[in-house]
């Protein structure tokens, strides 16, 4: 178990990896803003699940250190969100020039599989209480910094974070709290359940 485990994390960072090589080099070619891209929630996320699984693999799992079982519980909530944003408010719009094959990658693979990584090999020791408190820092940095990036260029990574899609701040204050809620929810479901599975394979 510990070795399958191993080589799909391993698997799983190198394929991400791919799939966002493979976008940037697209965007890349038809003259787009590397900082656009690296501007997208997915982007960001799907980077930092794919350190986390190389991380996770690298790591024995009685040596697993509270710091990077808190790593993994924000990558697993941040890529739940992805794919759940994605299905619900995402999924019919046009995704430019992402390819299909990146786009169930990134969208449908991966928040699958790190969340399933998340709870098939929940950390030993229960996270404090505060873990959920400090993944909800950076994605308030980066609704933060997306507002007033697309204040200064025009450009906006997702229609719903745009003032002008949306009926102005108002709707897009709607909009980040709904899914701030859902990172609230989802992460205390995370937690719990991690908690949970992790004492019963101590009763085993």
């Amino acid at each position: 178990m510990h070795t399958l485990l191993r080589l799909a994390r391993f698997g799983l960072a190198a394929l991400v990896l791919a799939a966002i090589g493979q976008q940037l080099s697209l965007h890349a070619a038809h003259g787009l803003r590397f900082a656009n891209f690296f501007s997208y929630f997915t982007v960001l996320s799907n980077l930092l699940a794919a350190l986390v699984l190389v991380l996770g693999a690298c790591t024995p799992a009685r040596a697993e250190r509270p710091w990077l079982s808190q790593l993994r519980f924000f990558s697993a909530l941040n890529m739940a969100i992805v794919g759940l944003v994605f299905a619900l408010l995402l999924r019919n719009l046009d995704v430019g020039l992402m390819q299909a094959w990146i786009n169930r990658v990134l969208h449908y693979l991966m928040p699958v599989a790190v969340v399933l990584d998340w709870l098939l090999a929940p950390p030993a020791a229960p996270l404090a209480r505060k873990a959920l408190a400090k993944a909800l820092v950076l994605p308030a940095l980066y609704l933060l910094y997306t507002l007033l990036r697309g204040q200064l260029t025009g450009w906006y990574p997702y229609p719903f974070l745009n003032p002008a899609h949306v009926g102005g701040f108002g709707g897009v204050a709607a909009y980040a709290a709904t899914i701030a809620l859902g990172f609230v929810v989802l992460g205390s479901g995370l937690l719990a359940a991690a908690q949970g599975l992790a004492a019963s394979k101590r009763m085993r």
